[in-house]
């Protein structure tokens, strides 16, 4: 997830994400003529989508819109590698369209199944540098390389310019959906377009939200909780000045500050619906009393750990 400088990375300033405990798991197996998407935990209507081997369009009738959007991530990986008669399932803890990296999450994982299954052996700077083009591509040039790098090495990412990994310690956050779901390529358009037109209005938001993305990694280092929970308010704060608040985010943020008694909210991702991440006090209580409160402002909560672990190899016969 996105923790500070959503949008401005996008013109060039800095962000600062994290891997959370949430994971995507993709297993590929050969299925001799057809090539088809399993992935009912992600799209829920997603089951058993039959592709084209060569083109990579849903040719299952009375699909619904969002399952073939859903499936273009997926079929992206496949197509880049020239990949046929293969059944993909891929199982999500991340709700879709969150603003939480599914998207990425998904694409990297597909890209470490391929990987083994057609002995690639790409490294996780492949991978990575995979991911970011094919997310770009779909997203029809939109996208920062935070979420791909964070989905695949994991921990911390400073982006500047380029993404790197800082060695920070974990950090407990309550997520809260907002129910609505967002359409990342629809708000960064927006978001480009009002800078366009104002840039000397946009531009120092965007400096501003970098210096406080710089900022942000001595706070956790030092666990200056306050002080990080103050700089979070901030991002929201300028985030809502550039058009990507909705009613239903702020009400999640407020409430998490307010009866939450969170040291700061924000929300997190592109805006427009999605979710908002709150920064709990240091009693055990703290994480449910945030949590009370994002359920009494109508919106579904979550706890997260910081810092977790990217990209991995499971053997199928693990237990998860």
């Amino acid at each position: 997830m996105i923790l500070f400088g959503e949008h401005a990375v996008v013109s060039g300033a800095s962000a600062l994400g994290a891997a959370v405990d949430l994971r995507v798991r993709a297993s590929i197996e050969d299925l001799p003529g057809r090539l088809e998407i399993s992935a009912p935990d992600l799209w829920m209507t997603l089951e058993g989508i039959t592709l084209d081997p060569l083109t990579g369009a849903v040719l299952t009738k009375d699909v619904s819109e969002g399952a073939v959007h859903a499936t273009r991530y997926v079929s992206a990986v496949l197509k880049e590698f020239g990949a046929r008669d293969l059944r993909i399932t891929v199982e999500s803890e991340i709700p879709p369209a969150s603003g939480l990296g599914s998207s990425a999450s998904v694409i990297v994982a597909t890209l470490g199944a391929l990987s083994r299954h057609l002995e690639l052996d790409l490294s996780a700077d492949e991978i990575a540098k995979e991911a970011h083009k094919i997310e770009k591509s779909v997203q029809e040039g939109h996208g920062s390389p935070t979420d791909t790098a964070l989905a695949t090495f994991g921990g911390y990412q400073l982006v500047e310019g380029s993404a790197r990994s800082i060695d920070l310690p974990e950090i407990k956050l309550v997520v809260g959906f907002s129910g609505r779901p967002h359409d990342t390529r629809a708000e960064v358009e927006k978001v480009q377009s009002f800078r366009a037109k104002y840039p000397e209005i946009v531009d120092p938001i965007f400096r501003a939200i970098g210096k406080i993305s710089k900022r942000a990694p001595d706070c956790i280092r030092e666990r200056r909780l306050e002080d990080l929970g103050g700089l979070l308010n901030a991002n929201h704060g300028l985030l809502e000045s550039i058009g990507v608040g909705t009613r239903e985010l702020s009400e999640l943020v407020y409430a998490s500050r307010g009866a939450g008694r969170a040291f700061g909210a924000k929300l997190t991702g592109a805006g427009g619906g999605g979710c908002m991440i709150a920064l709990p006090r240091t009693d055990p209580e703290d994480v449910l009393r945030v949590m009370t409160a994002i359920t009494q402002a109508r919106g579904e909560p979550f706890s997260v750990v910081t810092g977790c672990q990217g990209l991995r190899l499971e053997d199928p016969m693990d237990e998860r």
